[in-house]
């Protein structure tokens, strides 16, 4: 029964964690600006979608995609449309490869970049940024993959493990 609340909890967890971590950014490096964005929801949320339902990751990431637009850029449905999105490429992306945790990571890794990406193309064509795309790529963009990918090392696992021991228990219910 406690394994139910598990994966909605967790979300919750790392959608309030973001929040925090954001907090260390950015970081001033011999004068460079580096911006490392936590995407620690979204990268769960691709989990899901690979390894338990993609329809629940999608209706997660619709859930939390609006909060984050309520929340943090009130731009109502950027992350609403994106969050959904993304988890639909990943459950897509693995019934062509296979959902090995080192590559579910990777693809995990790919579609972080590709939200970033476009949440930055998004603020340069409403011109809430003015940033070029070059400092972009090397002082965020970058930066976040490798936080991200750190991230994923230390917690990929344990997201796999969760997901799969609430597939087990729907299954046993199910039996």
């Amino acid at each position: 029964m406690l394994v139910r609340f598990l994966i909605p909890t967790v979300a919750v967890l790392l959608f309030l964690l973001e929040s925090q971590f954001a907090m260390f950014s950015p970081i001033e490096i011999k004068g460079a600006t580096i911006i490392l964005v936590p995407r620690f929801l979204i990268l769960y949320l691709i989990f899901l979608a690979i390894y338990y339902n993609r329809k629940k990751a999608m209706v997660y990431g619709l859930i939390f995609g609006l909060l984050f637009d309520v929340f943090y850029i009130n731009i109502i449905g950027l992350y609403t449309f994106l969050y959904p999105a993304i988890c639909f490429l990943a459950a897509w992306s693995v019934k062509r490869i296979h959902p090995h945790l080192a590559v579910s990571s990777l693809i995990a890794i790919a579609l972080m970049s590709l939200l970033e990406f476009a949440i930055y193309e998004f603020f340069y064509v409403i011109q809430f940024t003015s940033m070029a795309l070059q400092p972009f790529l090397y002082n965020r963009l970058v930066p976040t993959i490798l936080a991200n990918s750190l991230f994923l090392m230390m917690l990929g696992w344990a997201f796999k493990y969760l997901i799969s021991a609430r597939v087990l228990q729907r299954a046993q219910e199910h039996s």
